[in-house]
């Protein structure tokens, strides 16, 4: 610690720090310095960040053990801010891949999409399987288009399994909010279009879940809260929901989250806790919990998520499903809480990167009236077609950061590069990401201070109504000054310019997508929420680029 200012880092020009396997960069490892807590103890420190005086001192104790004073705060460096990490379109002349036009309806893309696929993956659902088997969109349209099953019965099936799993023994949490009424009128108007042959797409009478920090009528968005929706009302659907309804898809609901998006685990003290369907003790991940735990568990084949420090593929990679954060940018973030306005992307939750695809295409792709000229985008989607696999990919790979993980993830990992590497002859190369710990820090004093700044239009009569972790990380993001937001930014610009050299040499950044699996779930957290910003830095360590530097991210599960 120390009274007076601590002397900071000086940063190098980015053109004089050496990238390559022979760097002499070092690799530091995340300095997280504060103790689980939960209960009467939580209570009894958000007391403490509260009080006038021991507040700050308590802030600037954080903020010195944590490193944020001599690698942010004091720190020098001579890049410029970059605010807002926006990507130009850049037309590479892809041969095998089809194009989403602006003027397309979603419909149309989701066929494009559809062209996309493998012919000889669409076979029949087997379904003398006794073994657990996940059903993926065009199980269901198949099955549709049949006869075999219609919508209405599936939504049927679908509540009775909610209603089932909400309560004892289970308490699985997968909802905020879900209306059967509703579930069923837009079944019923599927299986109409069904009998009559007019589907719209193969998205109709799919159900999808959403996560209940974007807007989804007849339902409130409470981003996890128990006031929001008072103040802020839903009076129509965000635009990715209403491109999904402009396909036909069956909106279920609003999934479970961890309150305003501020923790890792899922465990919300307001609607329970979000558990793991391989694990009921266990977490499913945070913030977008219930939308990777509903998928997991077979009942939706996608869901919607928002990723705005890993929100998506964090839940995604414990619960065992796909993940994928898109570009910044790519999709509208029309009807979606501001919480974090230059980090938080839509994502999608989903049970194949089949399904990812299909669903990003129904919902990619900007306003054309909110386009300029000069940030015109496309989105390419891939050919994939069964018999040739995609040769010549280069993985770069920083192996410290991708070591620094607990051991069954690390042999989990590095056994599926060799599979990649040995299957496909993809090649890996070695590199050096500098200062990750610094862009951790970065991203978090990014994402506070925006969703403080958002709060704060609020003011504090609902501060009461948080729970006591939520508390705890709004006045933390709060303490943050606005010198500290223009480093932040600063070190952004830095770090996009790193990974732009090193994407000059290869196709894609690899790493485990969390340094821990699932933890288990104590009941003291239950009614409190939990502090554990040990978990919590090893689960958000690897996907931290992908929000600040906006950059396209993806989970797999291997």
């Amino acid at each position: 610690m120390g009274l007076f200012k601590s002397k900071g880092v000086v940063y190098r020009p980015v053109k004089d720090v050496n990238l390559g396997s022979d760097s002499t960069e070092f690799y530091l490892q995340a300095n997280v310095k504060a103790p689980r807590m939960t209960g009467i103890l939580v209570k009894i420190f958000t007391w403490f960040l509260e009080s006038p005086i021991l507040g700050s001192l308590l802030f600037y104790i954080l903020k010195g053990n944590n490193l944020i004073h001599k690698l942010i705060t004091n720190a020098e460096l001579e890049e410029s801010p970059l605010f807002v990490p926006s990507h130009h379109f850049e037309d590479h002349k892809e041969q095998e891949v089809k194009c989403l036009d602006s003027a397309l309806t979603p419909q149309e893309q989701v066929q494009l999409a559809i062209e996309c696929l493998p012919t000889s993956s669409e076979k029949a659902h087997n379904e003398t399987n006794p073994s657990f088997s996940r059903w993926t969109i065009m199980d269901y349209s198949r099955a549709y288009s049949s006869g075999d099953i219609t919508p209405l019965m599936v939504a049927e099936r679908f509540i009775a399994a909610i209603n089932e799993s909400s309560k004892p023994p289970l308490r699985m949490g997968f909802f905020i909010n879900y209306n059967a009424e509703d579930i069923l009128r837009q079944a019923n108007e599927s299986t109409l279009r069904y009998q009559k042959g007019t589907p719209i797409s193969v998205l109709d009478g799919v159900p999808v879940a959403i996560k209940d920090e974007m807007d989804c009528l007849p339902y409130p968005t409470t981003g996890g809260t128990k006031w929001l929706h008072k103040e802020r009302l839903c009076t129509d659907d965000a635009c990715c929901v209403k491109r999904l309804r402009l396909c036909g898809a069956i909106l279920v609901g609003k999934t479970n989250m961890h309150e305003l998006g501020v923790g890792t685990s899922g465990i919300n003290p307001h609607y329970g806790a979000a558990r793991n369907p391989y694990d009921i003790n266990k977490i499913s991940g945070g913030s977008s919990s219930g939308s990777a735990a509903v998928v997991s568990a077979g009942l939706c084949p996608v869901a919607l998520g928002v990723d705005g420090g890993g929100s998506v593929r964090m839940p995604a990679s414990l619960c065992g499903v796909v993940g994928l954060k898109p570009t910044f940018g790519r999709v509208p973030h029309s009807g979606v809480l501001p919480l974090n306005w230059t980090v938080g992307m839509v994502g999608i939750l989903a049970g194949t990167v089949e399904d990812a695809l299909i669903t990003y295409a129904a919902i990619g792709g900007e306003i054309s009236s909110h386009q300029s000229s000069n940030m015109l985008t496309k989105i390419n989607l891939p050919l994939l077609p069964l018999t040739k696999s995609i040769c010549d990919i280069k993985l770069a790979k920083y192996g410290k950061w991708f070591d620094d993980c607990s051991d069954d993830v690390r042999l989990c990992c590095s056994h599926a590069m060799r599979k990649l590497q040995d299957h496909y002859g993809w090649k890996t190369i070695d590199v050096t990401i500098p200062d990750i710990e610094a862009m951790r820090l970065a991203h978090y004093l990014t994402i506070g201070s925006e969703c403080s700044t958002w709060f704060d239009s609020f003011g504090e009569k609902h501060f009461a109504e948080f729970g006591w972790d939520a508390r705890v990380a709004l006045n933390i993001y709060g303490a943050f000054s606005g010198k500290e937001y223009i480093k932040a930014q600063k070190l952004r610009n830095r770090q996009l310019q790193f990974h732009m050299k090193i994407f000059a040499e290869a196709d894609v950044i690899v790493s485990p997508t969390t340094g821990v699996t699932a933890y288990s779930i104590q009941d003291d957290a239950l009614k409190t929420g939990e502090l554990d910003y040990v978990n919590g830095a090893a689960l958000v360590r690897y996907s931290i680029s992908g929000n600040f530097l906006g950059l396209p991210a993806v989970t797999v599960p291997v």
